[in-house]
């Protein structure tokens, strides 16, 4: 399924001094990409992590519900470690382990209790899905830290996918990659929605147009307006939203 939907989702950072969400409440649908944009601090980051609960991690404080698939996943059962599996993330700058392309995408898997011999097809799965097999199946060998950033950059999803999540949230994980590498990222993610829910957050208005079905404007904590990609950015309903689209602020 992979339905997120989050109800007076609020977060605080900083003994609740810092009010970083403010009452959010939204429903992301499943197999599409949603796109995240405002300018820097306005909250998109805070949002994405509070779907893996990421944010604990910095010490802040989450009150309200996020709900995937009909659970709540801040009602105290949760099992953290399988949420994150459920829901994988894909960082700003490529973080590929410091060991072999294979190593890197079996490493998930491997914790989680995969067999060795069904570590191979999963792997090779994992890179095709992630558009990068062709280029590396000839060095799976190879320290991952040797390949462009472009290419880092894939092997981190294909890692993300290897422990086989419903959903994937990405962290502008174009911003520190050429025009080529980004171009194959965005393909990747409009094949890629067919089979997970996608989250992405991106200061790139042209790339959030390119390959989200839906947009979401955050403007300091607050979930200005949401709807469909098309609709929002040709006829958005808030000045808010026309103003940073248009680039009269942010």
């Amino acid at each position: 399924m992979s339905t997120i939907e989050t109800r007076e989702l609020n977060v605080y950072y900083g003994d609740e001094k810092v009010h970083a969400l403010k009452n959010v409440e939204i429903k992301i649908e499943k197999n599409k990409v949603t796109a995240l944009i405002g300018p820097s601090g306005c909250g998109k980051t805070t949002f994405l992590r509070s779907l893996n609960r990421l944010n604990e991690l910095l010490g802040a404080t989450t009150k309200g519900k996020v709900i995937i698939d009909g659970k709540d996943i801040y009602d105290g059962k949760e099992d953290v470690i399988q949420l994150r599996k459920r829901v994988g993330m894909v960082f700003q700058h490529p973080n590929p382990f410091p060991m072999s392309i294979y190593d890197n995408v079996a490493y998930g898997p491997r914790i989680h209790g995969v067999k060795k011999k069904e570590l191979n097809g999963l792997v090779e799965e994992s890179l095709r899905k992630a558009a990068l097999w062709d280029e590396v199946k000839d060095r799976m060998q190879e320290i991952a830290l040797k390949f462009s950033g472009g290419q880092q950059q894939r092997l981190c999803i294909a890692r993300a996918l290897a422990v086989n999540p419903e959903i994937i949230l990405f962290d502008e994980p174009c911003s520190a990659l050429d025009p080529v590498s980004t171009a194959k990222i965005e393909a990747l993610l409009r094949e890629l929605k067919h089979e997970y829910t996608i989250v992405i957050v991106t200061h790139n208005m042209q790339q959030a147009a390119r390959v989200s079905d839906f947009t979401a404007f955050f403007l300091m904590g607050e979930l200005i307006e949401f709807g469909e990609t098309k609709e929002l950015f040709e006829r958005p309903r808030d000045k808010r939203t026309e103003d940073y689209i248009t680039g009269r602020f942010g």
